[in-house]
């Protein structure tokens, strides 16, 4: 990761957070202790920001080794809300595509994801605040600068977000292979946020109960499945397909 998109020690940290700097992750030397310290704790705790504890020897690989035992990851993009990032899509008059990336975790495939997403139309990305995939340098690169161009929001729950854009009167499709349907046999053209799930463990269940359907693609090789940003482009363009084709 370039050196732009990290902060180092405890009090640059908690003046980047308070500044209102877009903060993906902090990792933590354990066993780290002291009045800033507990101060920078709050902090993450009250912005409910992605934290992990780590070893001193993991905190050296990832930078700096002047880091204080503390590393902040600084999104090279702002994040936005779901209530303006809906509200905006309706108002601009346009038919609404949304993507929901259910804690993805390769920085690689969200790049790719983001690039084909910007490529096929899509209003918006929403990811989970925790466990997701974080906008890296090396996200930026795969996305060909993508990632600048394409709105992306951060949730609690993806679950929720479902809830949100279903009361919103927008239909939710999960990709999964727990199903018969494919996306050429649902309509596509009206209001649709597409969920994909995370690489190893696909999306979780209680998103894919609440999905309003279900499609997976049709697989004729040996290999079950199809690397997620690939299925992913898959979803996307057949939503252009059908939108273009109902014009």
């Amino acid at each position: 990761m370039q050196n732009n998109y990290q902060i180092f020690g405890i009090r640059a940290v908690i003046e980047a957070i308070s500044a209102g700097k877009a903060v993906d992750k902090v990792f933590i030397q354990k066993g780290l202790k002291g009045t800033l310290f507990s101060e920078l704790e709050s902090l993450l705790r009250r912005e409910k920001i992605n934290t992990s504890y780590v070893p001193l020897e993991k905190l050296n690989r990832l930078g700096n080794k002047n880091h204080q035992g503390v590393i902040a990851n600084i999104s090279p993009v702002e994040f936005h809300t779901l209530d303006d990032l809906v509200l905006n899509t309706i108002e601009s008059g346009e038919i609404p595509l949304f993507l929901l990336l259910d804690q993805l975790s390769d920085v690689r495939n969200f790049g790719a994801i983001i690039r084909t997403a910007e490529c096929t139309g899509v209003h918006g990305i929403i990811i989970q605040s925790k466990g997701a995939a974080p906008v890296t340098a090396d996200t930026v690169k795969t996305s060909a600068g993508a990632v600048f161009n394409v709105p992306i929001c951060k949730v609690d729950h993806i679950k929720d977000a479902v809830f949100y854009l279903q009361a919103s009167g927008i239909q939710v499709i999960a990709a999964t292979e727990k199903t018969e349907n494919t996306p050429y046999d649902l309509q596509l053209t009206t209001p649709t946020a597409i969920v994909m799930g995370a690489e190893d463990k696909g999306i979780s269940p209680s998103v894919l109960k609440s999905a309003d359907h279900r499609a997976k693609l049709p697989m004729y090789g040996n290999i079950g499945s199809l690397n997620v940003s690939v299925a992913c482009g898959v979803f996307l363009y057949e939503a252009v397909r059908q939108r273009k084709n109902n014009l």
